[in-house]
């Protein structure tokens, strides 16, 4: 328990990191309204995060069913911290000024965030993995079809400057969300 502690702790540091960041983003965006142009789709993006992040830190307690940790474990999740942590930056730079506005900022970095949400996608796969066969069949059918559907989307979304496709996938990617996190938590109360 106490190794769990630990991790928990130094992927709590790293994810709160990414979390910062973005309200950080946020409050200057509020402060400054007229400083850059928003963009709807980026700000979707960024409520995706936010909530992904919180679900993130909360599923991650499922982790103290490992039975037995080992370095490389540890290694493989603070990998995971480092992507989150990763696509949270991506969303806010730390200069606007090479930049219109952040629809010309999203889309000029689209094929980076959108491969760090496919990566995170797949490591998704390995952490639960190694949570164990229950929290695996817990997951159910819907976690896979939710992963594949990210995945097609990243490979998609680097590839495509498309206004109706970007609305498109964020909104699919938001309810995805909302619902797995309902369908976790409140289906058994």
């Amino acid at each position: 328990m106490e190794k769990f502690t630990h991790v928990r702790i130094v992927m709590g540091m790293i994810v709160s990191l990414g979390l910062t960041h973005m309200l950080k983003g946020l409050s200057s965006t509020i402060q400054h309204p007229k400083k850059v142009q928003i963009y709807p789709i980026h700000m979707a993006w960024v409520a995706s995060m936010v909530l992904y992040v919180l679900h993130f830190w909360w599923w991650e307690f499922s982790l103290r069913e490992i039975p037995r940790w080992t370095f490389g474990i540890y290694l493989y999740l603070l990998f995971y911290a480092f992507v989150i942590y990763l696509m949270c930056s991506m969303l806010f730079p730390d200069s606007m000024k090479e930049y219109d506005g952040y629809q010309h900022y999203f889309m000029s970095r689209r094929v980076w965030f959108f491969g760090l949400l496919l990566a995170n996608s797949v490591i998704d796969i390995g952490d639960s993995v190694m949570k164990g066969e229950v929290h695996l069949l817990h997951l159910g059918d819907i976690y896979w079809l939710n992963t594949a559907v990210v995945a097609i989307g990243c490979v998609i979304a680097m590839r495509t400057r498309n206004q109706v496709f970007h609305a498109s996938f964020v909104a699919v990617n938001l309810a995805a969300q909302i619902y797995l996190i309902g369908q976790s938590y409140w289906s058994d109360a």
